[in-house]
């Protein structure tokens, strides 16, 4: 491994270990604000920073454009919502693990290959081992809304690949967070109520907002510089296992063996769908 090489693989590792920083801040303020009032902070103060970071033009974008980011923003907000509301009742390691299935499934589909079919086969494993690991500990109403978390994760790869296509640099990310954040305002305002006017919530959901967005995002762009796009896929197929790892010093999140073994064949599924897609990438 070249120096440069080596140094993306740790700007990558660095970003996931922030994202679950922040995540795992977030649920410890949920007896506080609420889940949706902590995706309202991330979201506001995430729009802000992007907005000063990038300073989008308002002007000269098509219908179609604003069509693409209002969507966006809205499968931003539902999916933030959905994740944090499946973290107020499930373990981080157990809620990213699930969530994970929904742009795998997108991978599997979209591929419609022979070979695809083996890492469905070991993702839907995984998922039965975590299922195996006690419904008692898996809350089925938190597994619900961490599949909905999957599902929209899914719409959101296809929605940011449109909004990438129209606007430059990052101008469609900050307009679509833009819109979430506000989306979000009601629902937050509710969840959050009086917690809103304590400044160290405040200040917290902004470091959420930073550690869950700005520096795993400027990292991934750091890494990328780097390292192949495959590369780069792989080592974000850790997500599950970070976060588990996470949950469990931080959080105190203790898993079960089956859980475990149900999280490692989801991660060895992204792995191995990420791999065997960029090798039929590279025949073609």
């Amino acid at each position: 491994m070249t120096r440069n090489a080596g140094f993306a693989v740790g700007f990558v590792v660095l970003g996931l270990v922030c994202q679950e920083v922040g995540a795992a801040i977030a649920t410890t303020l949920f007896p506080n604000a609420g889940p949706l009032g902590m995706v309202m902070l991330r979201l506001v103060f995430s729009a802000a920073l992007l907005l000063i970071i990038a300073r989008p033009a308002l002007r000269g974008h098509h219908r179609s454009s604003w069509t693409a980011v209002v969507g966006f923003g809205l499968v931003l907000a539902v999916m933030n919502g959905f994740f944090y509301l499946a973290l107020e009742r499930l373990p981080l390691g157990v809620t990213v693990t699930i969530e994970v299935l929904g742009p795998l499934t997108l991978s599997i589909i979209v591929r419609r290959r022979a070979s695809a079919w083996l890492w469905a086969l070991l993702a839907l494993t995984g998922a039965a081992a975590l299922a195996g690991g006690g419904w008692d500990r898996l809350d089925p109403i938190g597994v619900l809304y961490a599949l909905a978390a999957a599902a929209s994760w899914a719409f959101y790869i296809l929605a940011s690949a449109r909004v990438g296509r129209a606007f430059p640099r990052l101008d469609g990310l900050a307009l679509a967070m833009t819109v979430g954040a506000l989306v979000s305002l009601p629902f937050g305002i509710m969840d959050a109520g009086a917690a809103l006017l304590d400044p160290m919530i405040i200040g917290l959901g902004a470091a959420v907002a930073v550690l869950s967005s700005t520096i795993p995002y400027a990292l991934e762009l750091l890494a990328l510089r780097r390292l192949q796009a495959s590369a780069f896929a792989v080592l974000m197929s850790l997500g599950p296992a970070t976060a588990a790892l996470a949950g469990f010093v931080l959080l105190g999140q203790h898993l079960s063996w089956l859980e475990i073994v149900g999280i490692a064949l989801v991660v060895l599924a992204s792995m191995g769908a990420v791999r065997s897609s960029a090798a039929s990438r590279t025949a073609a």
